[in-house]
């Protein structure tokens, strides 16, 4: 094919789509909507009823259910988290504040405390602790009963100090295996 014959080419599929999309029903009218006595092809194919809109344009954009057009665009709003309910303290265990404020009080470092309660229920690590207080020289865990305490103790093995219900972690702690014993003997003097 040379590229003279290019141009003829073009223009003659261009003619062929457009007769073969504004074809006319059997009642003489172009682009009718097709009559109930016209929706089976005789053939036994099912046929798409016609539009007026070429193929092209409905196969690019399907027309939008009449439910959305009639009540304008869905306004999302933003998800906001249910709030988190976390279990209550054993009437008789310090909470976490007052285990970090008898540490600082014992002239021990607990620098950078943040309160992290939320990661103790399902959102966050998940371990079912009422209460939780992060700071450089150790975590102090409160569960809402000695069981609960003793498991995750137990799993933390050597780098943490279960008392009742209060648990310490110096898993992520700057605090030296040999300074560990003044925050467990404050932790203890505590009732």
């Amino acid at each position: 094919m040379t590229i003279r014959s290019l141009p003829a080419v073009g223009a003659l599929l261009v003619a062929v789509a457009l007769t073969a999309g504004c074809g006319s029903d059997d009642d003489g009218q172009p682009n009718a909507a097709p009559s109930a006595s016209s929706e089976s092809a005789p053939t036994g194919l099912p046929t798409a009823p016609t539009t007026g809109a070429s193929p092209s344009a409905s196969e690019a954009a399907p027309p939008a259910p009449p439910s959305a057009t009639a009540q304008g665009p869905t306004q999302r709003r933003p998800a906001s988290p249910p709030p988190v309910v976390l279990p209550q303290r054993p009437a008789g265990a310090p909470g976490a504040q007052q285990v970090v404020n008898a540490f600082k009080a014992a002239g021990l470092k607990v620098l950078h405390p943040k309160d992290r309660s939320v990661d103790c229920g399902p959102d966050g690590l998940g371990l079912g602790c009422s209460e939780l207080i992060a700071t450089d020289a150790v975590t102090v865990y409160v569960f809402p009963d000695e069981i609960s305490a003793s498991d995750i103790a137990e799993t933390w093995g050597g780098q943490s100090y279960r008392r009742g219900a209060v648990v310490l972690n110096y898993l992520e702690a700057k605090t030296s295996a040999a300074d560990r014993p003044r925050y467990e003997k404050v932790l203890d003097g505590l009732r």
